[in-house]
């Protein structure tokens, strides 16, 4: 009875939403729809899939294949897993329609998978960042004789931009991660699905469909493997980690 709800947010919409509903609203239905899956991880990757219809009208790369696929059509079968997070995820993500611009929707959206990421053992959005200080003024008098500030550390590169579904069939596309050492990496309770974050604060996240052919067994520390990432067809991306003799499909998160 608690989930009930979940079935009429549609409702709700279509009492609020002219006749053609808004791509926003498109997305959150096909994330209810997902929470017949049982298996938390692949109803993580539905909930991400749904978003397509604003990823779509915002022009941004497509969501991955897999997660595409089970937000079409999601395997129903079992009891569903972690059933709390899904309601704070579901109730959070309804609670972004407050939100006037579809690309801070989409934000929100992300953001409030939070609960489900950290109850997997993910990184990511929603993971918990120490407070920003706030600067104390100093007297105009001793001004000069104060250090400059140190500059702000520089901030990830941006986000990669996804090849079209044919390309690097007849070219060798160049890396666009070449030999980079790893800050840190995560892999979840089950032994699959790592997360890798790279000295220059990229994020990257092994693809469901991959990680059940491809599980990462890395045990040295993380500043000792080497990265190489470089765009494929398809619109995904393979990580190669030195040493290691796999190759992995990943995406960027962050």
């Amino acid at each position: 009875m608690r989930r009930l709800w979940w079935f009429l947010v549609p409702v709700l919409l279509s009492l609020v939403a002219p006749a053609a509903a808004r791509p926003r609203d498109d997305a959150l239905t096909g994330a209810i729809r997902c929470g017949v899956i049982a298996d938390s991880r692949q109803w993580l990757d539905c909930y991400y899939g749904a978003a397509q219809p604003v990823r779509a009208a915002l022009g941004l790369g497509s969501a991955l294949p897999g997660q595409l696929k089970l937000a079409s059509a999601p395997p129903a079968g079992g009891a569903p897993r972690d059933e709390a997070a899904r309601d704070e995820v579901v109730s959070s993500a309804a609670g972004c329609m407050r939100q006037s611009a579809d690309r801070a929707w989409l934000d929100c959206y992300y953001a409030a998978a939070g609960p489900m990421r950290a109850q997997l053992g993910l990184a990511g959005p929603g993971a918990a960042r120490p407070p920003v200080p706030i600067p104390v003024p100093v007297p105009q008098q001793y001004a000069s004789a104060m250090p400059p500030a140190p500059a702000p550390p520089p901030g990830p590169p941006p986000m990669p931009r996804e090849r079209g579904m044919f390309a690097g069939i007849f070219t060798s596309p160049k890396p666009i991660v070449k030999n980079m050492p790893m800050q840190s990496y995560e892999i979840d309770k089950t032994g699959k699905y790592f997360t890798v974050t790279l000295q220059d604060g990229q994020v990257w996240e092994q693809a469901t469909e991959d990680a059940v052919y491809h599980p990462a067994r890395w045990r040295k520390p993380a500043e000792e493997m080497e990265v190489t990432i470089t765009p494929d067809a398809m619109r995904v991306f393979l990580m190669t980690v030195k040493d290691d003799g796999k190759i992995y499909k990943v995406h960027r998160i962050h």
